[in-house]
């Protein structure tokens, strides 16, 4: 009988699903379920509420903006880690994974401080007419800030593990910087990036602590779909805040489905190319 590498696979594989089943899919399940009994008509007319709606729109556009932002600087920052030795380095390094650490309470009342009108950065931004306290500004910022991490931490291992050979023998043959940068080392930390993005994305669906104090909740201009549905239940309006969290984790699920099949038919085209 051949041994297995890991010993006790069965044993770890079966408290995996366990864990898995019991703390990840059966609190999915009863969501999903509690909208279910709803019913398609009450459903369709709770989601299509202007409330609704409008919380909808403000939590998908501010969480693109974010992850939009994060797409750029956080590959920046993945780079600058990666690639270049400085004083300073680690610092900046562990600096990158404070929004982990933090509670998000705490981040929402920080960035308040910093970007009210009288705070470190809002009284210079008020005086060009910017505010972002209380506005769809203030909300990307917030979700920005949270996120981070997830695309500097998925992108900057890939970034190191990068053969430097394949950058020279591509410059040597004549390839601009340019050139190298678009067709050697961003198809090489694609998935990777896209992976990052995906969850940076998915995170700032799902934010409520850092948001909530800098958003201002202003009902159909700044209210978010957590705080919404966590309004729903304060109210005891179960069935509204199933149903609203559904589309969110729906919308989630959609999400990494579309980032899964985009990775493999990369991996596919790499390996035919």
């Amino acid at each position: 009988m051949r041994r297995r590498t890991l010993p006790g696979f069965s044993l770890a594989l079966g408290t995996t699903v366990l864990y898995l089943g019991t703390i990840v899919l059966l609190p999915l399940a009863a969501l999903m379920l509690k909208a279910a009994d709803i019913g398609p008509e009450r459903f369709v007319a709770i989601i299509t509420s202007p409330r609704s709606l409008a919380a909808i729109s403000v939590t998908l556009t501010t969480a693109l903006w974010a992850t939009a932002f994060n797409a750029v600087y956080g590959l920046a920052f993945a780079w600058v880690l990666a690639r270049y030795d400085f004083p300073g380095k680690r610092i900046l390094d562990a600096v990158v994974d404070i929004p982990f650490a933090l509670p998000t309470a705490v981040a929402g009342l920080a960035l308040t401080a910093l970007f009210a009108k009288n705070g470190w950065f809002g009284a210079p931004l008020a005086e060009w007419g910017l505010q972002v306290v209380y506005t769809p500004l203030g909300i990307a910022i917030a979700m920005a800030f949270t996120s981070l991490p997830f695309v500097v931490r998925t992108v900057q291992p890939v970034i190191e593990d990068l053969a430097h050979d394949v950058e020279e023998a591509a410059r040597s043959l004549g390839a601009s910087d340019l050139d190298i940068a678009r067709r050697v080392i961003f198809p090489a930390i694609f998935p990777a990036f896209l992976a990052g993005c995906s969850l940076a994305f998915a995170r700032s669906l799902g934010e409520f602590g850092a948001v909530i104090f800098i958003a201002g909740n202003q009902p159909m201009k700044t209210e978010i779909v957590a705080l919404l549905t966590f309004i729903r239940l304060e109210e005891f309006d179960y069935p509204a805040a199933a149903a609203i969290s559904a589309v969110m984790l729906l919308a989630a699920f959609a999400l990494l489905v579309a980032t899964n099949a985009i990775q493999a038919w990369h991996v596919r085209r790499a390996g035919v190319d």
